[in-house]
């Protein structure tokens, strides 16, 4: 687990320097203006890091994949994604945006490749605006764009794996360069570990399994296997679930939430989010769904076992919210996922995306994935993992050692939700956040059906009957 960008960036450093064969980066955005380790000054960007590499190694090919609508979209430079940059121009570097989706359809999944042994997948991407270190300073020198601008912290996690799982992995890539029409690299054999030097692992000899959503799209059947383990996990829970999201919009996920708070012998749900959504159109459609599903969440909540955070930096100088970024549920001490899957509509059905899912079927694992979410909430409380694990024995449960443990700088603050209002997703949500692909001709559809509800339409038929009867 490698949790912030400042561990994965890191560790993704020193595994890019072992590479001999293959580097696949599939991405939602992309910028080689990025360096790996801004708080080295030595450190070069990622695009010349890359170029240096294939020029040192013969056998070396390096293929990036971005979205296409990254150009627009998101906060990458459009330039270098348009027009290419110096570090590109290189026979064994190859960089293409994928146009194959449906209409604004997000090409979401975010996986590095390195010879198909060792392979990263979560929700970061090689971008701007996504380091920070774990102690997510109010200001950090360190956390500027490549034009030196800065920015506010921001959380986020990515898993590294090695072994079967890589070679998956790599696979998936391959699948997405022939899905977008053009031809993947070739598969590597390769005996070696690449495993980073000082990355400790939270998991050995460990089965674990890839989730993926695909949309239906041209000759390609839709996957969802996403959507049915959100699902699965969260009815399959007895004790925590525990979350940290982007975005909370899927009536779905709502649905199975509010089932499991509904029972009496129920567990207890800890959601950590951002505090709110950027942008307008996020705010418009993420901002307000989110707000009616936390509603219904709240409504459904009559034996008070819900807890809705953002975490934050209080100081002398006020609030510093913390940017969740993350996708993570552990149902349990049984089940982990990290990926790129938001819970919201998109991620379901339209985005493309990758999950890994580890369920514990022995106590070693089970105690690993207890691990990972006690130094989860640790950071968010600004305490170590030992002391949050000594304080919920004693307590007897998360959410007391939460309420105890919450008063340093770092902290968890309530998220604040009206109790009175629509519990159903705005009107916009099915151009903004559909489920399913946008097809102009279903919107046409759809915009018949409603348009032929309207009060004018008993005015025209009456109009019509009096033709008739002239």
């Amino acid at each position: 687990m490698l949790v912030d960008s400042e561990s994965y960036f890191s560790h993704l450093h020193d595994a890019f320097k072992l590479a001999r064969r293959s580097i696949l980066i599939l991405g939602w955005d992309f910028d080689g203006r990025i360096k790996l380790r801004p708080q080295d000054e030595s450190c070069m960007s990622l695009g010349a890091m890359l170029r240096g590499l294939v020029e040192r190694c013969p056998d070396l090919h390096v293929d990036i994949l971005v979205w296409s609508v990254a150009v627009w979209h998101a906060p990458s430079s459009a330039s270098g994604l348009l027009l290419g940059e110096s570090w590109q121009e290189h026979p064994r570097i190859r960089i293409h945006l994928d146009t194959h989706h449906p209409i604004y359809a997000a090409h979401h999944q975010k996986i590095v490749c390195i010879d198909d042994a060792l392979a990263f997948s979560g929700g970061i991407d090689l971008t701007v605006q996504r380091w920070d270190s774990a102690e997510h300073l109010a200001t950090d020198p360190h956390r500027l764009d490549p034009e030196g601008e800065p920015y506010g912290p921001v959380h986020d996690i990515q898993m590294a794996v090695q072994g079967e799982a890589a070679t998956a992995l790599a696979e998936i890539v391959r699948e997405r360069w022939r899905r977008a029409g053009l031809p993947p690299s070739q598969p590597v054999e390769r005996s070696e570990s690449l495993w980073p030097p000082m990355l400790a692992a939270d998991f050995n000899d460990t089965r674990l399994a890839i989730a993926r959503t695909y949309p239906h799209w041209e000759d390609h059947p839709r996957v969802e296997e996403i959507a049915a383990l959100t699902q699965d996990t969260i009815l399959a829970a007895r004790t925590y679930i525990y979350i940290e999201a982007q975005y909370l919009t899927a009536p779905e996920v709502a649905k199975a939430l509010a089932r499991k708070l509904g029972q009496e012998d129920g567990p207890d749900v800890i959601i950590i989010i951002t505090k709110q959504s950027r942008g307008r159109a996020e705010q418009f459609v993420m901002g307000r769904n989110r707000e009616r599903l936390l509603r219904r969440l709240i409504h459904a909540d009559r034996h008070h076992r819900l807890r809705i955070y953002y975490p934050a930096i209080l100081d002398d100088k006020g609030e510093t919210s913390i940017h969740v970024h993350a996708k993570l549920t552990i149902v349990d001490d049984r089940i982990l996922r990290v990926g790129s899957a938001n819970l919201n509509n998109r991620s379901m059905g339209l985005d493309t995306e990758c999950d890994i899912v580890i369920e514990a079927d022995d106590d070693v694992t089970r105690n690993a994935i207890c691990k990972v979410r006690e130094r989860l909430l640790g950071e968010h409380l600004g305490t170590s993992a030992a002391k949050l694990r000594e304080t919920a024995h004693a307590a007897h449960s998360l959410l007391a050692a939460i309420e105890t443990l919450n008063h340093s700088e770092r902290r968890l603050i309530d998220i604040s939700v009206q109790h009175r209002g629509p519990t159903r997703p705005v009107w916009a949500t099915f151009i903004l956040d559909p489920r399913r692909p946008i097809e102009p001709l279903w919107l046409l559809q759809r915009g018949f059906r409603r348009g032929i509800n309207l009060p004018i339409r008993p005015r025209l038929q009456q109009y019509f009957r009096q033709d008739e009867k002239s």
